[in-house]
């Protein structure tokens, strides 16, 4: 979690908690206002799943719902976000570079690029991230780094991308699979959906390697996981042949790369959300965590599988650099 999140930890357990008692449904209205967390959300009717009943205002209130969860997530880290002003149903866009217009709530930051400076948004607060409601977006994506140490990340991510014919049992042994290695390497990790079919698989660092260092060490892994089972794993990208393959992206740590946030819906019919969970939480697949059922599911968690991820940033040691980048060289 950032300082600033830290913070403002105490006032976002106030506002989840006060979001919670006037409301027995995560997406009912409390009362007629269109206004959340003091963010004025115009057009609030409008529907953003057409499919699933959902409109801008409901989504504003779950992240007012959902703010202590989300906000440690997003805070301090550069965005980019899927665009959907007219809701899913009608043509979305990436927004990667910010606008020359966006709410207050939101601070906007220069980065240097290859060949100019780059200006983003960053949600440090949930008055920001219902802002982002306001404006239209449905997905958040977040750097690996924060804007605190750009160049050198807190985390790292592995997206698991199965292919069609790929069923959910094996992504999970290939998500347990990623976390047996990398807990040789005396690395722990945690696990998301994606939103979609897939899973993230997690390692929160001290901000003390390089962009291009973890990069190198995210494809070392992989490459080694491809090796045991390559007909069952593979790096490739591209999707013809690998229908039965799972995809292991390590790219989502390239400097400028971005993964879905905890917590953030996905622009897809159903209304699926990227939801952290613990490694015995697999069993079910991941289309039942939705905008409609993720916030009641929070409410009754005895403990929260992701409570000791704050508190557990690794550092990549030299020994185990060099061990993975040894059978990913061979």
């Amino acid at each position: 979690m950032t300082t600033k999140g830290r913070r403002d930890a105490p006032r976002i357990r106030k506002l989840a908690s006060r979001a919670r008692h006037t409301s027995r449904h995560i997406l009912a209205p409390s009362d007629s206002s269109s206004t959340v967390v003091g963010v004025q959300i115009s057009h609030p009717d409008r529907l953003i799943y057409p499919d699933s009943g959902i409109s801008k205002i409901q989504l504003a209130r779950y992240y007012e719902r959902i703010a202590e969860w989300i906000v440690p997530h997003v805070a301090g880290r550069p965005l980019t976000l899927v665009h959907c002003p007219a809701g899913i149903a009608a043509p979305c866009h990436f927004l990667k570079h910010a606008k020359a217009w966006g709410p207050s709530a939101l601070r906007r930051v220069h980065i240097q690029e290859r060949t100019k400076i780059g200006e983003y948004l960053v949600a440090d607060s949930i008055e920001a991230v219902v802002s982002l409601a306001q404006m239209g977006i449905v997905e958040i994506h977040t750097w690996n780094s924060t804007v605190d140490d750009i160049e050198r990340p807190n985390r790292l991510v592995w997206d698991l991308d199965p292919g069609p014919g790929v069923p959910w049992k094996q992504v999970v042994k290939a998500a347990e699979l990623v976390r047996d290695v990398l807990k040789t390497l005396r690395l722990s990790s945690w696990v998301k959906t994606t939103g979609g079919r897939g899973l993230h698989v997690v390692v929160p660092l001290k901000p003390q390697r390089t962009v291009l260092e973890c990069l190198d060490f995210s494809r070392a892994v992989s490459d080694a996981i491809v090796r045991t089972e390559p007909q069952s794993y593979t790096t490739a990208f591209a999707k013809a042949g690998r229908e039965r393959q799972i995809l292991i992206d390590y790219l989502r740590n390239n400097r400028t790369n971005t993964s879905v946030c905890a917590f953030s819906p996905r622009a897809r019919p159903g209304a699926t959300v990227s939801m952290p969970l613990g490694w015995n939480d697999l069993h079910e697949p991941p289309g039942r965590w939705t905008l409609l059922t993720v916030a009641r599911h929070l409410d009754r968690m005895r403990s929260d599988p992701w409570k000791d991820y704050w508190q557990s940033a690794h550092t990549i040691s030299a020994a185990a650099f060099a061990a993975v980048t040894r059978v990913w060289s061979t």
